[in-house]
């Protein structure tokens, strides 16, 4: 073998050898890592320190009490696996786990239900509208919170309902609880067309003072994902939520659940006396991991169930922004597992955070179908609102799956319009249905609907009238009579329900709008603008303001004061800044 074949074999031999031993290296780190992602698959973070598994039984939750919370930590998510702990965990302190903050979204994630509004209705032809209330909030703060950040809301983000509904228009409220609200009527010129007419329908729910509520289950069910880091999410939250304990009461219970990677019990039902408690157990919260929204509100309502009090208020609150992403995360899945959970006699209140990702139509909907309301939080003032100066009307279901038929009268109406509710319509024969959900109203909610008609003789029609059609006779002694109002729901608790009628008549038109209805005709313009315009006319954003500034009812709170600096904001973003020259 010459010299040249002989350092070809050594190189050859050894070249071998290297390969086959990087082989067992990279074999035995494959192993490695494998074993170690099984231990991780047996490890929960029920706190922030690693506690191991047994992979046979269920997983230990740990729950803070008054003799360990100075030290217990609080639940994190569990590492999917060793990669990605060496990506996102680091080591604070001895073996507690910690997640680096996460980026802020490259771009906006934010989800909203696509709609379309309402459309003209011929009354001749669909005399009939049925719809469920809705005393939901969320979308003006929202709305408001994009605006003050120099931000054009997307057309379906802006309910109208909720802009309306945001605001206490001052209703009387009934005298007795055998008749749970009171029915407030007006009809008067529309303000964007004078040949049209506005007509408000205002239910104002029976009142109840705090220190005469019920005792409270509550159970706090917060998202503590990594996506929850920021200030105006967990932070916030925090923050919200400590208002609302200042306010607990000695019979009042309080839970929390947190969720990320997998859920856990931080604190076991503790009495809204020991403040201190519930106060430390939310100080000791923190943002990491990823977001089992699901398994969250399985366990909370599990706890709620646990601490059932009968005939008292028993009510999970999700707050979260929504952004599910193991798990449940599926809208109309996690809608089946709430509708499921409603039977229990618990409602739910969710509470949205944050922007960039923010989930308005899962939060949205989730409130809808487990008999509770949503609102969104974007600052504190708004925490306090929510939770503390609409406690009562936020924690307690005074009447049950309240439903809205109205019947116009052809003879004297031609077309009509409902301003909002697009996503709270029912059929015509669920409004009899008493197997049909519908919406609830807290002690003390303002609840406003406003249809847009358009009366015969007007000559304000949208639609042109058939060349064959005939005109519908007048009922006999229904002559004044523009439509009935009919209102059905249920006493809380109770499977049957209850029926009120009120007609409402073209001699009770009002010649000048109430304050009432020119807040509400204020707002739902404001609505329409945001959403593009379609519904009012030549009515622009100096008609809006000026509509708005004209109202004099009392604004002990400025939000009245804090709309008309939004008509101001809005008009700026959609390119008509001319209000900005306007004066009060």
């Amino acid at each position: 073998m010459n010299r040249k074949a002989l350092v070809f074999a050594i190189s050859l031999i050894l070249l071998t050898a290297c390969n086959n031993q990087v082989k067992k290296d990279v074999a035995a780190e494959t192993e490695s890592d494998k074993k170690e992602t099984q231990e991780l698959e047996r490890i929960e973070v029920t706190s922030s320190r690693i506690k191991r598994v047994d992979m046979e039984g269920e997983s230990p939750i740990q729950v803070i009490t008054r003799d360990n919370i100075a030290n217990a930590p609080v639940p994190l998510a569990k590492p999917v696996s060793p990669p990605m702990l060496r990506a996102q965990a680091k080591a604070v302190s001895g073996n507690i786990v910690g997640y680096a903050q996460p980026q802020e979204p490259e771009q906006n994630t934010e989800k909203y239900k696509n709609f379309s509004d309402n459309p003209i209705q011929l009354a001749a032809e669909n005399p009939v509208s049925t719809f469920s209330i809705d005393v939901d909030t969320g979308s003006y703060s929202n709305v408001r919170r994009m605006l003050n950040n120099g931000t054009r809301p997307p057309a379906d983000s802006v309910r109208a309902e909720e802009i309306i509904n945001y605001f206490d228009f001052g209703y009387a409220a009934p005298n007795s609880r055998r008749q749970p609200f009171s029915v407030n009527t007006e009809i008067s010129a529309a303000p964007w067309n004078s040949k049209h007419q506005l007509m408000m329908v205002g239910i104002k729910g029976y009142e109840v003072a705090r220190s005469q509520i019920p005792a409270a289950n509550i159970v706090f069910l917060i998202d503590t994902s990594g996506s929850m880091s920021s200030e105006d999410k967990l932070p916030l939250l925090i923050s919200s939520f400590k208002e609302m304990v200042n306010k607990l009461r000695p019979q009042d219970r309080v839970s929390i659940v947190v969720y990320a990677g997998s859920a856990g019990l931080v604190l076991p039902a503790t009495s809204g006396a020991d403040k201190g408690t519930i106060l430390q157990a939310l100080d000791k919260l923190q943002a990491g991991g990823s977001t089992n929204g699901g398994q969250g509100i399985e366990l909370a309502y599990k706890i709620a169930k646990d601490n059932f009090i009968g005939n008292g208020v028993n009510r999970v609150i999700l707050a979260t922004d929504g952004d599910f992403n193991v798990g449940i995360y599926d809208t109309e899945m996690l809608k089946t597992l709430v509708a499921d959970q409603r039977k229990s006699g618990i409602a739910l209140t969710t509470l949205g955070f944050g922007q960039g990702n923010y989930n308005d139509q899962m939060a949205e909907q989730l409130a809808d179908v487990g008999n509770g309301n949503h609102a969104y939080i974007d600052n504190l003032n708004e925490g306090r609102k929510v939770l503390v100066e609409e406690m009562s009307s936020t924690m307690m279901t005074i009447a049950q799956d309240v439903k809205i038929q109205v019947e116009f009268n052809p003879a004297l109406v031609s077309e009509y319009r409902l301003i909002g509710y697009e996503n709270r319509k029912l059929n015509r024969e669920d409004f009899n249905n008493d197997k049909i959900d519908a919406g609830e109203i807290g002690a003390g909610h303002d609840v406003t609907a406003i249809y847009e008609i358009t009366l015969i003789g007007s000559g304000g029609e949208s639609v042109s009238p058939l060349r064959y059609g005939k005109t519908a006779p007048v009922a006999a002694g229904k002559s004044d009579e523009i439509a009935l109002l009919r209102l059905r729901y249920k006493q809380p608790g109770n499977e049957q329900s209850q029926l009120i009628e009120k007609p409402m008549l073209r001699s009770g038109i009002s010649a000048k709008p109430s304050d009432r209805m020119k807040l509400a005709a204020s707002l739902a313009a404001y609505a329409d603008l945001l959403r593009g315009g379609k519904n009012s006319g030549q009515f622009k954003w100096n008609d809006v303001r000026q509509l708005a500034a004209s109202v004099s009812l009392p604004d002990s709170w400025g939000y009245r004061a804090e709309f008309i600096g939004l008509i101001d904001q809005a008009s700026r973003l959609t390119g008509t800044p001319d209000v900005a020259q306007i004066s009060e």
